[in-house]
């Protein structure tokens, strides 16, 4: 993808998550989503994001029959990963879900990963559907002026951890596109069932209708 689209795609990207983040601060709306027969879902958002901007897929996945649980108590989610994981874990094992599916977006996905590793000790996870999520981390995170965003350094230490895991990997399905601004390296996962797609973007994905039946696709 030559340079001026990719910066395209980077403005467009940028735009959204802004009018996304007022949209949901302004009007949070109802995460009363917890009805349904079917695997129930535990979304987990990525960095400086609220649950909602997983609110496309949670609404797709609630319509099929899935319960949709949410952690507003991760905030914008700049904690750290393995808090972060430990407060969704009591989650689960607090309201003893089983067979439970994690939805998440990009650092979600590694909170998720370090979840079904260390934290879920009943084994409560089934699997994880990650969208746009650095598993191997992104070299942009080494020019990020603050820690919450240097921690996706590839060589960081909790990044090389999760990634020298890969006995997990059979168990996470990544969904990614063509171009991403935030990972220009790409999501691929080792040993993962990896689905990539025709779209561009890291935030504009979550509502993308080839995304979305990706995402219900992987989930069910």
């Amino acid at each position: 993808m030559k340079w001026p689209r990719r910066f395209w795609f980077w403005g467009i990207d940028n735009l959204l998550a802004g009018w996304w983040l007022v949209r949901y601060t302004v009007h949070p709306g109802s995460a009363a989503m917890l009805d349904g027969d079917r695997a129930p879902v535990l979304l987990l958002p990525g960095v400086y994001e609220t649950w909602h901007f997983l609110m496309p897929a949670a609404r797709r996945l609630h319509d099929a029959g899935h319960p949709v649980h949410v952690l507003p108590e991760l905030g914008h989610n700049v904690t750290k990963i393995p808090d972060a994981a430990a407060v969704a874990q009591r989650y689960l094992d607090a309201h003893d879900l089983r067979a439970v599916v994690i939805l998440a977006h990009s650092k979600g996905g590694l909170i998720g990963k370090h979840m079904m590793a260390v934290d879920d000790v009943h084994g409560r996870i089934a699997r994880m559907v990650a969208v746009a999520t650095p598993f191997s981390g992104s070299r942009l995170a080494r020019y990020a002026p603050i820690r919450t965003l240097r921690v996706f350094r590839p060589e960081g230490r909790t990044l090389s951890t999760l990634s020298a895991n890969i006995e997990l990997n059979s168990r996470i399905t990544s969904i990614y596109g063509e171009f991403d601004p935030v990972i220009p390296g790409g999501s691929r996962l080792d040993g993962a069932t990896n689905v990539q797609l025709p779209v561009s973007g890291h935030f504009r994905v979550l509502s993308h209708a080839t995304v979305l039946d990706a995402i219900v696709a992987g989930v069910e």
